[in-house]
């Protein structure tokens, strides 16, 4: 777990879900050696799996999983897809996330923003 991440995120992964299966992969692809161990991991089990949605945030990751056509997203895609809808307040989330160790481009969020705010005034 990152030092950086929220307590409250802390907190959860102490006190895992039923639901939650926490799997390893044996080896390293070599190919994916340019990859931190957590992304070439998650990349590994994804491969696995027929019916998968990879969340990877790092762009190096994300990059080997589409380029393996591995469907996925980053946190923005699902703060982004939750906003569309109506589970959260996209500008809130936003101000939340960026309080933590979480990088980001801020024309990405500006643009993110003005989506949110585009949509809300169409009424979708």
């Amino acid at each position: 777990m990152d030092d950086g991440a929220p307590a409250e995120v802390r907190e959860w992964t102490t006190r895992k879900p039923d639901w939650l299966e926490i799997r390893s992969v044996s080896g390293r692809d070599p190919s994916l050696l340019d990859l931190d161990d957590g992304e070439a991991a998650a990349i590994a089990l994804a491969q696995l799996e027929n019916d998968v949605l990879l969340l990877i945030d790092e762009s190096a990751g994300r990059f080997e999983a589409s380029r393996r056509n591995i469907p996925n997203t980053g946190t923005l895609g699902v703060l982004r897809a939750a906003a569309i809808g109506h589970l959260v307040d996209l500008p809130s989330v936003l101000d939340r996330l960026l309080a933590t160790n979480f990088r980001v481009a801020k024309t990405l969020i500006a643009e993110l923003i003005t989506e949110d705010a585009d949509r809300k005034r169409s009424g979708l």
